[in-house]
């Protein structure tokens, strides 16, 4: 947090949380930026006046704005790009500047010291404010690191639960699943099966309760043998299909629960002569790029990554302040696009 230079007074997030506004406004009101409201500048005037707040003197070269990191599980994935749109327009927004780092992760959730991947030492040595983590989980020991150097952070879409009491944003998966299984049902379908990533990521758990949801709302039963798992990869998926189309009564819908195993999908399809959608219905999950320019065109569930990181961005900015969030965790909700993977089944199927 930014600290008049060899004062020993108030910070500036501490004058920022008394006068109700963002540390980067308060550091504009200092440094005598334009961009401000007249009743925000009074505002923050008076209450750098009561606290005693010592202001550099002119002639010093200007403070940069307020910095945050953001952490990326890798920076070649669609997700990782619509992430970082979102917040970097929303730090824009707020006069912070966006650090963005790599921290492709070894095992379950990165384990090793807080140094396994060096963001936790740069992000100290930088004087970041807060952190945004786009990545499957943190690992106990970094939580604590965050903890002990009292730094704000924010997870983004995770894809298990934190612990009690960490700040996230995610998606509305449960709504998402439902969705795209109400879908399939609507047109028709009643074998629908489902392809899920690992057992234990609550993200997928959710699209898969949707999923059961809307099942059980139409009256559908579910066999244990049309639900499937599996790692978040074409090669996966592909073997999950192929395990489908060998059941007796193969279904002739799939809800997929991720973009990135839907080409898996239709090539274990493709290799028993069947075509998407006239002999089985495709859904996603995430709206990836992909979706658009794969052939047939993907129905899938939209799910918002850069409403959601620029939601995560100004969660962190208000947690920088010293303000309690009113949520500890946000959903946005996500969106059915619906496009050329899914037809009414054929009745020779039925």
């Amino acid at each position: 947090m930014a600290r008049s230079s060899g004062s020993t007074g108030p910070t500036l997030a501490v004058v920022a949380r008394e006068a109700g506004v963002s540390v980067p406004t308060a550091s504009k009101v200092v440094n005598g930026r334009e961009d401000v409201a007249p009743e925000t500048r009074r505002r923050v005037t008076e209450v750098l006046d009561r606290l005693g707040y010592i202001r550099r003197p002119r002639c010093e070269t200007p403070k940069p704005a307020p910095m945050v990191d953001l952490v990326v599980h890798s920076l070649d994935s669609a997700w990782s790009g619509a992430v970082l749109h979102g917040a970097t327009e929303a730090a824009h927004e707020a006069g912070l500047e966006v650090v963005v780092s790599a921290a492709a992760t070894r095992g379950r959730g990165g384990r090793g010291g807080p140094s396994e991947h060096g963001w936790p030492d740069k992000l100290y040595a930088r004087g970041s404010s807060g952190v945004l983590f786009h990545l499957t989980e943190l690992a106990p020991v970094q939580y604590s690191w965050l903890d002990e150097h009292r730094i704000p952070f924010v997870m983004i879409d995770p894809a298990h639960d934190p612990p009690p009491g960490v700040p996230s944003v995610a998606a509305a998966n449960w709504q998402g699943g439902m969705a795209a299984t109400e879908h399939l049902i609507e047109l028709g379908h009643r074998r629908i099966a489902v392809i899920g990533g690992p057992g234990r990521a609550v993200r997928d758990g959710g699209r898969v309760a949707g999923y059961r949801s809307a099942m059980a709302a139409a009256g559908v039963p579910v066999p244990s043998a049309y639900m499937r798992y599996g790692d978040v990869s074409e090669a996966g998926a592909r073997r999950r299909m192929a395990e489908l189309l060998d059941l007796p009564e193969p279904p002739t819908a799939v809800f997929v629960c991720s973009d990135q195993m839907v080409p898996g999908v239709y090539q274990a399809a493709g290799e028993r002569g069947l075509r998407v959608p006239r002999d089985i219905s495709v859904v996603g999950f995430d709206d990836l790029p992909q979706a658009r320019w794969i052939t047939p065109a993907l129905t899938t569930v939209r799910q918002p990554l850069s409403e959601m990181a620029a939601a995560a961005l100004r969660k962190l900015l208000r947690l920088m302040t010293g303000e309690v969030p009113e949520a500890i965790r946000t959903e946005l909700s996500t969106r059915l696009m619906v496009r050329s993977s899914t037809a009414p089944p054929l009745r020779a199927l039925l």
